[in-house]
């Protein structure tokens, strides 16, 4: 009998939202997405130590920033080593609203992947959906270097994204699941805000049927899950990424998995049509108390992660 994680597969995309190479062995994800925390609690474990001890003796003479990537780098090319699709490779947090120093991160990315061997084609580059990282994005686009918008919590972060023609979003769906519950606080009702009717799955649900209804390109990967509900809701979905406890879950589970986003379904009943520059973006998110507040907190988050990492590797090339 199939279980839920097998069924999945038949009209989603399953990607490991994980740093970690055995649960990739075990589950085969398609693609798989890394993050600074991700990353951060990679290199912490024992059996990744020698991978970063490796890195830094190869490097010890080259900048903070370059060693920190040829860190992202050594574990995007393992995982490559295991998946068959993509890897995503995040650019530095802290250049989220610096356009031009993420385009000049991304190329060294990119660069770093193709001197391992690796052909850019097997690497997303995420950068934050602020207006900047959209913007370095569209050049980057340009280019022929694909790009995963993360921390995405709107429509018109959407819009823009498509406007920009990046490869792939990742809406948020846990982390607007979060924000409307703790807003809630004592009047919250968790059956009542369940599956279609989950704040974060209604979201994505908005995103998908307005991209299908015209024929947008743009992958949409649903992200940030914090139950099988929520992915159970968004199956047919482009792609999912999905923690190693929830893919444990799926994979338990024999009960029928049935298709809920559908592009047909989107094109009968398309939204109307919204116009998309930056005085729309910036206005629009800036009324969006839960997107404005997610995408800045989420920067902040990756931005500590990032200097923990930083503290990671300096602690290594002192030995």
């Amino acid at each position: 009998m199939s279980n839920q994680l097998d069924s999945l597969r038949q009209f989603t995309t399953v990607v490991a939202d994980t740093g970690d190479f055995e649960t990739m062995r075990k589950y085969r994800p398609t693609d798989a997405t890394t993050n600074p925390t991700l990353i951060l609690k990679a290199v912490q474990q024992p059996d990744n130590r020698p991978l970063l001890e490796k890195v830094v003796a190869d490097n010890r003479n080259s900048p903070g920033s370059e060693l920190a990537d040829q860190l992202l780098v050594a574990f995007g090319r393992e995982i490559l080593d295991i998946i068959p699709g993509r890897v995503s490779t995040e650019v530095d947090a802290r250049l989220s609203f610096d356009a031009q120093a993420s385009i000049e991160r991304a190329r060294q990315i990119i660069a770093l992947y193709q001197r391992a061997g690796i052909e850019r084609e097997r690497v997303l580059i995420k950068l934050a959906s602020t207006w900047e990282g959209i913007q370095a994005a569209k050049v980057l686009q340009a280019e022929g270097i694909r790009c995963n918008m993360t921390l995405l919590f709107s429509l018109p972060q959407a819009l823009a994204c498509a406007q920009a023609k990046v490869q792939l979003i990742s809406p948020f769906v846990g982390r607007i699941y979060d924000w409307h519950k703790k807003a809630a606080a004592a009047q919250w009702d968790e059956s009542a805000n369940a599956g279609a009717a989950d704040p974060g799955v209604q979201s994505v649900k908005r995103i998908y049927d307005y991209y299908k209804a015209y024929d947008i390109a743009t992958e949409i990967m649903g992200a940030s899950f914090r139950n099988i509900g929520q992915i159970q809701a968004l199956a047919g979905c482009d792609l999912l990424t999905i923690s190693p406890d929830l893919l444990n879950e799926l994979s338990s589970s024999t009960e029928p998995l049935v298709r809920k986003l559908n592009p047909d379904e989107a094109k009968k009943n398309a939204p109307v049509w919204m116009a998309s520059n930056e005085v729309a973006f910036r206005t629009e998110l800036n009324q969006d108390a839960m997107a404005t507040e997610k995408l800045a907190e989420g920067i902040r988050v990756f931005v500590a992660d990032a200097q923990k990492l930083d503290a990671v590797i300096a602690e290594a090339r002192q030995k």
